[in-house]
């Protein structure tokens, strides 16, 4: 992989108190030149499936060689793996808590790596506190591979093995998908895993959650306002809106939620 310098970093630490910026510090420390971009900060604590939804749909917005941190840890300090991967002309880093499993199992050229911290002891950084791996193992290790100085092959053992994501991946039938939300933005748009391929043979889709059955519109725009709609969003994935208004409040669901598309014209 030919490195760009470009190191994002993917939390739920939130912006209160200084964890972020001492990640960045950490990198900065030991790659000074490094492009370091906070992706988002605001995943749900312990909610890995945002995480690694988010990741797998920006990275490609990023310069091939880009390294992408992904820290959303609830195992931090137990016995739980750190993966390293290549996927796409990208490097990515994250927990083995399923995280990256989406974006790892629908890729067809991933080169895997479970992190061997004695690699990174002979490359002089010190063993980690048992609650902040983001600047202790994370930032360094990124550091040493978007530098160029090492490779992810360099730093871990390969694997085929991951542990599996927490959401299921959206069910495929004929004239019929069945997706979960998996975010909810600042404007409370309501964001679902079906990607817009997935309704390609859809003449006529319509969408169904928590006992609405909505219209696929082209935008927030073209629906009265107070009215609920759905559309394919600026990531090609289904989201669930309310035109001039909060989609989550109004109907009550949040992550996780269940919804079903179906193809009006063929019901």
């Amino acid at each position: 992989m030919q490195v760009s310098g470009v190191i994002t970093i993917t939390t739920d630490f939130g912006h209160k108190g200084p964890f972020a910026a001492v990640m960045r510090g950490a990198i900065l420390s030991r790659f000074a030149a490094a492009k370091v971009v906070d992706l988002t900060h605001d995943i749900p604590a312990q909610w890995p499936p945002e995480a690694g939804f988010w990741v797998s749909r920006a990275y490609r917005y990023f310069p091939a060689g880009s390294v992408h941190l992904a820290i959303v840890d609830p195992g931090v300090g137990t016995e739980r793996r750190i993966l390293l991967a290549e996927t796409d002309g990208h490097c990515f880093m994250a927990p083995d808590n399923g995280l990256l499993a989406g974006l790892l199992d629908a890729a067809e050229d991933a080169r895997v790596w479970h992190l061997d911290f004695g690699r990174l002891a002979r490359e002089g950084i010190p063993p980690p506190s048992n609650t902040f791996h983001g600047r202790d193992v994370f930032a360094p290790a990124a550091a040493l591979i978007a530098s160029g100085r090492m490779t992810a092959a360099d730093l871990g053992t390969a694997t085929d093995e991951w542990i599996p994501g927490w959401l299921d991946e959206p069910e495929v039938s004929a004239n019929r998908i069945k997706g979960s939300i998996v975010t909810v933005d600042s404007f409370g748009n309501l964001i679902s895993n079906v990607d817009a391929e997935l309704l390609n043979d859809f003449k006529s889709p319509v969408v169904s959650v928590a006992g609405h059955t909505l219209p696929m519109l082209k935008t927030y725009g073209r629906a009265t306002p107070g009215d609920h709609l759905a559309l394919i969003n600026s990531f090609a994935v289904v989201e669930i809106a309310l035109a001039e208004g909060n989609a989550a409040e109004s109907l009550g669901i949040g992550r996780g939620a269940p919804l079903v598309i179906t193809d009006g014209a063929n019901a």
